[in-house]
């Protein structure tokens, strides 16, 4: 099978991208990608990928590594279960950074559209085909909520529900003029025409911790894209610790700094 050459008219060339490395694993399958930043994930990661390859998803899966130490990432796993390609950041920055260095070669590679879902393994990967379908019907951002009818919330922990559906959601739907319920959700989906509109730009270095997943929830309805909702199901472990990156109250601190930035506009070109 051959490889999909890069689109003649993609200009690359002010991106500014994290230092990584790439291992690609097999060739190019689907019109969509499904992105999967981690770090450390353990068996969650693991299991989270046969899920996506017993399901027969309609997307090509690319793991976004922010520097994996635990052994997750065995080759021999990760061709069983069909991954097409890890890319491993070496450079700085956090998730933010993670994912342009993942979204900039998905773009590179001429993929139509990305789906995002976090390696935790708590969502329910089921709803990744009809964020590809929102996708080729033409909506440009898809957020996946937990909140929408069709949607499930299970063992969430209180703060975390009360932190968005009080703030952090109604923050961004204001200043994104759509009505979200889930934006903190990861799970959610971009067009290529979306991600390459020059009124966006999310190839800058002022992405490096969650602010990208803000400021792109919030520049889709400022420039005019079409945005949509889709169910999907998130499952926290019962009486366990919480798999999050975003720990202490510093944390927590510092990310409602970053989605009040978005919604104030500062990330905008």
């Amino acid at each position: 099978m051959t490889q999909t050459p890069v689109a003649a008219t993609l200009d690359d060339s002010r991106w500014q991208l994290p230092a990584s490395t790439q291992a690609i694993l097999s060739d190019k399958r689907h019109a969509h990608v499904l992105v999967i930043p981690v770090i450390n994930e353990g068996e969650r990661i693991r299991g989270q990928l046969q899920r996506i390859h017993d399901a027969g998803l309609p997307v090509d899966v690319v793991i976004a590594d922010g520097g994996s130490t635990d052994g997750s990432l065995a080759v021999d796993h990760l061709r069983a279960t069909g991954v097409r390609a890890v890319l491993t950041k070496t450079g700085p920055g956090k998730l933010s950074a993670q994912l342009r260095m993942a979204y900039a070669w998905c773009l590179q590679q001429g993929y139509d559209g990305i789906v995002t879902i976090d390696g935790n393994g708590k969502d329910g990967v089921e709803a990744v085909t009809q964020m590809v379908d929102r996708l080729t019907e033409g909506y440009d951002y898809v957020q996946g909520s937990r909140y929408m009818p069709g949607g499930l919330a299970e063992h969430t922990p209180l703060e975390r529900t009360l932190a968005n559906r009080a703030i952090h959601a109604p923050v961004l739907s204001l200043s994104g003029r759509h009505w979200f319920t889930d934006t903190t959700n990861g799970f959610r989906g971009y067009s290529r025409r979306y991600l390459l509109d020059p009124r966006v730009q999310p190839f800058r270095d002022i992405f490096a911790r969650y602010e990208l997943l803000f400021y792109l929830t919030v520049r889709a309805g400022q420039i005019g894209m079409k945005v949509c909702q889709v169910p999907v199901q998130r499952r926290y472990p019962p009486n366990a610790a919480v798999p999050t990156k975003i720990n202490g109250l510093s944390g927590k601190i510092s990310m409602l700094g970053q989605t009040f930035a978005a919604a104030m506009g500062r990330f905008a070109p």
